[in-house]
């Protein structure tokens, strides 16, 4: 998975997936090339990621570099790459574009649940004879994924291919307002989709239904071709009668049959097949893209309003109190860090951070699930920790506006020394004891009360004393040198069970306490 894709997936931003059999097949180099570089903007315009799938030298690849594409583009002898040829091509090391049955397997492994293609495969004509059915459908009928196309390529039986997608219990929906069911190159095809979506709300409401459903099958969003662009139905319909006819009469049976027909159509329309052909995947792109944005955001919506409160949970359950934080680690490549305004070249890395969500999340990971109080800033910055959070309580924290989400950024020479560390902290001062008092009946019943150096002493101090009359077990994290001496600064302290300082913020509280250094560790490290 390309790191653009994987961060956007980590962070919860939506992913658009991406064929490359049109690449590989569907257009001649370097028509194929712009094309496929023109789709990736197109998604990117619209806000979400492009992840065009692929496979090199017998790896499939979900997001392409553009030499990658360029090598799919250009290359002679890479094949089309559907679910039976999965094995073959991946055990021979071979490589290949991706049909829609082959990037719909890539994209649900990936976790991407929209797929931008300009038709799927279907019914051939005069199936009822030969058999051949495409294995799209069938994909469909069995992989959770939502395909947005401009319907079936009008080359095959579109009658037989709906009732198909019947029989394999595919949710069809017509996009617009018409239930119309698109025939690729024409924006008419005789038949009716099932049902239609107006706009890339509702075909994120249908998709986000089926997938909470837990489905295994997909969804078609079928995208009428750009009326400005799309082509009489007569004058293909008379070219596909001529082009099968061609291949009937030169032998040209399954996976090859519809690139010769698509070629076929292409010098038969003088190039107006090909035109509605670009013309419909750049527009696919945009309609796709937009309801990957839109699905994104009732994922999110969802996930806010469906997190467990702990308020009534049996049996009761911890509560951590604590910093959240954003970390930038910036390691440079030399030991020596260069001053005077030079840049060092070196690695900067982003990881989620803050005592407090540590805490938390090591104690979700183990089962106990938590209730987190912290707050965060609504900036982008939240948005990231709360999908990173996912598996947490999240649902007490606060999110303020106009407030900055807590961030550190520590510099590090190439022998892991810091060299300077920056911290924009003030959020945590909101974690107040008003904030938290809220939550009363949850500490009071919390096997485990954790608390760390971050929240201001109030809170602090009302925690002790909530432990003091209701007999808490409270875990305090020093934090740092400078906040460790916190509870210690009055009588607070005798009310915690367990501390967890290292030596210098052991040695810090033993100041703090008028207590005499122990010999032997004044120089210890």
């Amino acid at each position: 998975i390309h790191p653009s894709v994987q961060e956007a997936l980590v962070e919860g931003r939506p992913v658009v997936a991406l064929e490359s059999t049109i690449i590989t097949h569907g257009m001649a180099y370097p028509q194929n090339l712009s094309m496929a570089r023109e789709v990736e903007e197109i998604v990117t315009t619209n806000g979400a990621v492009p992840a065009t799938v692929g496979i090199l030298r017998g790896r499939i690849h979900v997001g392409l570099r553009d030499e990658e594409l360029e090598f799919l583009a250009s290359s002679k002898n890479v094949l089309k790459v559907s679910r039976r040829d999965l094995p073959f091509v991946l055990s021979q090391g071979l490589s290949g574009g991706t049909t829609v049955s082959g990037t719909m397997i890539a994209a649900h492994r990936a976790g991407i649940p929209v797929f931008v293609t300009g038709g799927i495969g279907g019914v051939h004509r005069g199936g009822e004879s030969t058999l051949d059915v495409s294995a799209d459908l069938t994909e469909l009928g069995r992989t959770p994924v939502a395909v947005v196309s401009a319907g079936v390529k009008s080359i095959l039986d579109i009658g037989r291919t709906l009732e198909y997608l019947e029989t394999q219990g595919v949710c069809v929906a017509a996009f617009g307002e018409s239930r119309e069911f698109p025939a690729f190159f024409s924006r008419q095809s005789g038949f009716q989709a099932p049902y239609h979506v107006r706009n890339e709300e509702e075909a994120a409401e249908l998709i986000g239904s089926a997938l909470g459903l837990g489905l295994s099958s997909g969804v078609l969003i079928a995208v009428p071709c750009p009326q400005e662009n799309a082509a009489s139905g007569q004058v293909i319909e008379e070219a596909i009668q001529q082009s099968l006819s061609e291949a009937r009469s030169k032998g040209i049976t399954g996976k090859e049959l519809t690139p010769f027909m698509l070629q076929k159509l292409n010098e038969l329309t003088d190039g107006k097949s090909l035109d509605s052909n670009l013309a419909l995947i750049q527009n696919n792109a945009k309609v796709g893209s937009c309801i990957a944005v839109a699905l994104s955001k009732l994922q999110r919506a969802r996930r806010k309003g469906n997190l467990p409160r702990r308020k009534h949970a049996t049996p009761p359950q911890p509560v951590v109190i604590g910093g959240t934080n954003v970390d930038f680690i910036a390691k440079a490549q030399n030991p020596v860090i260069l001053g005077g305004g030079q840049t060092n070249a070196g690695r900067v890395r982003r990881t989620f951070g803050g005592v407090g969500r540590n805490l938390a999340d090591g104690l979700s990971r183990l089962g106990q699930t938590p209730l987190f109080l912290s707050a965060v800033g609504k900036d982008e910055h939240s948005e990231s920790i709360l999908q990173y959070c996912h598996h947490m309580d999240m649902s007490a924290v606060l999110q303020l506006e106009k407030k900055s989400t807590a961030t550190y950024c520590a510099v590090i020479t190439g022998t892991g020394e810091l060299s300077v560390g920056l911290g924009d902290m003030d959020i945590h001062q909101q974690i107040t004891e008003r904030y938290v008092s809220q939550f009363k009946e949850n500490l009071c019943q919390a096997p485990l009360v954790c608390i760390d150096g971050n929240v201001p002493l109030s809170t602090i101090e009302y925690i002790c004393q909530l432990a003091g009359e209701h007999q808490l077990a409270v875990c305090y994290e020093p934090t740092d040198v400078n906040k460790a001496s916190k509870p210690f600064l009055s009588d607070s302290w005798k009310a915690l069970t367990y501390i967890s300082p290292n030596l210098q913020e052991l040695r810090a509280i033993n100041r703090t306490l008028g207590n005499p250094l122990p010999a032997g560790i004044e120089y210890s490290e």
